[in-house]
């Protein structure tokens, strides 16, 4: 393993670090300044991202809020979970929208459009309010034969994971005559997925499932049915000493094998990774890697420049609060990494007090999804799980990294 800096971060990620037993972290990232050595990332000098910014759905006060009580964070309205996807010549994003606190009883589905991804339309809902104790979680849009697909985790209580939670993949379609979601089928029993199916070459579809346990596996079918899948194994919960399987994301490489990376909740603050060379069917045992990731959700997408985009938390010290890309030419390894540079909106009427918790380097800035549309990277984001946003970065300025 790299030599560790022995600052109190650095010691507390070689605590962390220690309960695994790998000897070298698989190095998927080299940059230059600091090469293959996480600890030694000069993060406040890295390249800046600017772009433009706009509100998909602005905060909102919880039910619970009274006039006149001291707002608080956990009295307004949850926004997380955003996907984004170009349709039928408009933006569409989706992401979860609860009455307080992530997850809870009541949580929906809701939508929004846009023509041009920076003035968006009033919002609606995708799955309509559900009846307590149960909730929605967003999980992605979907084109299926021309047909606009958005997919959601419908749950009990309080979460998607633990016992007895009724755990089910669900997809609702667009209706375009009667401009409404209406529900279409059950996906799958015991599953949330991640992001949305990717097409493989025998036309099935691949997506990555959890179950209400935390255990991984892939889902591959959906090509007659929308409820006909196959499960393959990928690591369960406990497989890996210290490793703490969450949120997959794997994309294809043009020799068809898959290349997954893994969010990890046991600790290591950095990315584990796992591959198949046969479509999905089976997987390596997840590896710990030298990317460092602040326990947060993260996202890929190949561009048409060339070169391959990730959005994350890459900065262990500051958690959430900071946003950044980084670019891969072959797929596999990361050269490149800036901060995306997002601007702090102005506070709406009636939220003032508590503002500077959404401001720029304090707020969290989270659960990116990312699309590429006329030139410009698409990022929507959840600022402290509490606002729907938008950031356009054009491609030119990534371009500018490589060089």
């Amino acid at each position: 393993m790299n030599r560790i800096k022995l600052t109190l971060l650095s010691l507390a990620g070689f605590l962390s670090l220690s309960q695994f037993v790998f000897a070298e972290p698989l190095a998927i990232l080299n940059l230059p300044g600091s090469g293959t050595d996480p600890t030694a990332i000069d993060f406040e000098n890295l390249p800046r991202l600017k772009g433009t910014h706009a509100i998909i759905n602005q905060v909102a006060y919880s039910p619970d809020f009274k006039p006149g009580e001291k707002l608080e964070m956990n009295r307004m309205r949850v926004n997380l979970h955003n996907y984004l996807i170009h349709h039928d010549g408009r933006f569409w994003c989706i992401w979860s929208d609860g009455p307080k606190v992530e997850d809870w009883p009541t949580q929906e589905v809701k939508y929004a459009t846009s023509e041009d991804g920076l003035n968006w339309s009033k919002v609606g809902s995708v799955t309509g309010t559900p009846d307590e104790p149960h909730a929605f979680i967003s999980r992605g849009l979907w084109v299926r034969d021309g047909k606009l697909l958005a997919l959601a985790a419908h749950y009990r209580d309080k979460g998607a994971f633990g016992v007895n939670k009724e755990l089910e993949l669900w997809a609702y379609g667009w209706n375009s005559e009667a401009k409404k979601w209406e529900f279409v089928s059950k996906v799958y029993d015991n599953a949330i997925n991640n992001f949305p199916p990717q097409l493989l070459p025998d036309g099935n579809w691949i997506l990555t499932r959890r179950d209400s346990r935390f255990n991984v596996t892939i889902l591959i079918g959906g090509k007659d049915r929308l409820d006909n899948w196959r499960e393959h194994r990928v690591v369960d919960l406990t497989e890996v000493k210290g490793f703490r399987p969450d949120e997959p994301i794997f994309w294809r490489m043009p020799d068809n094998s898959l290349n997954a990376l893994f969010r990890d909740n046991g600790g290591s603050r950095r990315l584990f990774h796992a591959t198949s060379r046969d479509l999905g069917r089976t997987w390596t045992t997840p590896v710990l890697t030298n990317f460092p990731n602040s326990t947060s959700k993260i996202y890929s997408t190949e561009t048409s420049r060339g070169y391959r985009v990730m959005v994350s938390n890459a900065n262990p010290k500051w958690g959430r609060r900071e946003l950044h890309l980084s670019v891969s030419r072959d797929g596999k390894h990361f050269t490149r990494m800036a901060r995306v540079d997002v601007p702090a909106p102005l506070a709406p009427k009636g939220f003032e007090s508590i503002w500077k918790k959404f401001s720029y380097g304090i707020a969290s800035l989270q659960y990116p999804h990312v699309i590429e549309h006329d030139g410009y990277l698409w990022i929507a984001l959840s600022r402290c799980k509490l606002q729907t946003e938008i950031f356009r970065v054009s491609l030119d300025s990534v371009d500018e990294l490589l060089k």
